[in-house]
């Protein structure tokens, strides 16, 4: 019972050590082009929604300085 349970345990790390190794050249480096999906709609307006999140945060800013520009101007009297 013994022998057994060490064989089956060594072939098992056998087995486990000599997985395949993926080639080492620049064709299977490349990843596969991406499959167009169900979500493909929804994702492309989530990134439009991002962009339009970033403009008006950029665009927040610049009248945030220019308050704080205009503040600093008025010299408190």
């Amino acid at each position: 019972m013994t022998q057994t349970m060490l064989a089956t345990a060594l072939l098992l790390a056998l087995a486990a050590c000599s997985g395949k190794h993926p080639p080492a050249d620049a064709e299977a480096a490349k990843p596969e082009p991406r499959q167009k999906t169900v979500f493909d709609d929804q994702l492309k307006a989530l990134d439009k929604a991002k962009g339009v999140e970033a403009q008006l945060q950029k665009e927040k800013e610049q009248q945030d300085r220019a308050i704080e520009a205009q503040e600093q101007g008025d010299g408190g009297g």
